[in-house]
């Protein structure tokens, strides 16, 4: 697959003024497969996850001694998804209420009601992410997340990066109009994932931005997209991935299970301050439906 460069990357088209406007948004997500706004979320909101994420990673000895932890200047690595030294930092997210609650944020959860015209549900397999610099070749590759998902094409990631984020640091990519042709052939491929697709013949064109605190980008599920290399020098790239549908839409069982699903919600929810965000899909009674494995069978 060719590498993009970052004057192919037209910017995303912005959705804020057509917040208070369902159709549009609608419209817009129909013809698009991307819908991005500015400052959804006030930066000190996610100024305070990006502190408990980063707590985490110094606690793992990540973060470089003598620096400010805020900065995310790494220590060691680079390490990533799989690797054993990987699993306990991501055990530490799954465990940390506020990585949790951020997700019923009320701004992501009024978009999207909007968007999908009935009551949200939040999928509560949330994901955080490290992606460290000098490690190009496992940058997530161009994918589509329906066949990591199922259940419904309608539903919508939204990435939010936790600090700003530009593309020289790693943003993600979308690639705008791809969800239009279905379920893509994948093929194998180096980072989070495992899996990509081919994009060149579809002829479309590579979006993006320079993130900043507070910004939000919902994609649908067949929307090819990618993570642009961190090509900092020291800096550690965070973000966090959250995943929406209506609440008639059918779901998959794994999408209702923690994130690698390495402990139990029980395991999880120990400590927590509230149970508000504890099982509260069981009271949808959501539709579950079966997953396949036919999208994973790669071709080599």
């Amino acid at each position: 697959m060719a590498t993009t460069t970052l004057n192919e990357i037209k910017p995303f088209v912005e959705s804020n003024d057509i917040l208070a406007e369902p159709e549009q948004l609608r419209a817009r997500a129909r013809r698009d497969g991307y819908l991005f706004f500015r400052h959804l979320i006030p930066p000190d909101t996610v100024l305070q996850l990006r502190r408990d994420f980063l707590a985490v990673c110094d606690r793992h000895g990540w973060i470089k001694p003598g620096t400010d932890m805020m900065d995310g200047i790494r220590n060691g690595g680079p390490y990533m998804e799989g690797q054993d030294e990987y699993w306990p930092v991501l055990d530490d997210f799954q465990r940390m209420e506020s990585f949790h609650t951020f997700a019923h944020y009320p701004s992501i959860i009024d978009v999207c009601t909007k968007l999908f015209g009935e009551p949200t549900l939040a999928h509560p397999r949330n994901i955080g992410r490290i992606m460290f610099p000098e490690n190009t070749k496992y940058t997530t590759p161009a994918h589509q997340d329906y066949i990591h998902i199922q259940g419904t094409e309608e539903t919508y990631t939204a990435w939010i990066p936790l600090g700003d984020c530009s593309q020289h640091f790693g943003s993600l990519a979308v690639l705008a109009g791809s969800h239009k042709f279905g379920v893509l052939p994948t093929k194998a491929a180096h980072g989070a994932g495992g899996l990509g697709v081919e994009t060149d013949h579809l002829n479309l064109t590579w979006v993006s931005t320079d993130y900043r605190m507070g910004d939000v980008l919902l994609f649908q599920s067949l929307t090819v997209h990618k993570a642009l290399p961190n090509q900092t020098r020291n800096r550690l790239r965070l973000s966090v991935d959250y995943r929406y549908q209506g609440q008639s839409q059918p779901i998959t069982a794994g999408s209702l299970l923690p994130h690698f699903n390495r402990m139990s919600w029980a395991e999880i929810y120990q400590g927590w301050k509230s149970t508000k965000y504890q099982y509260y899909w069981k009271d949808l009674h959501p539709q579950i439906v079966p997953f396949t494995r036919k999208y994973h069978n790669v071709r080599r």
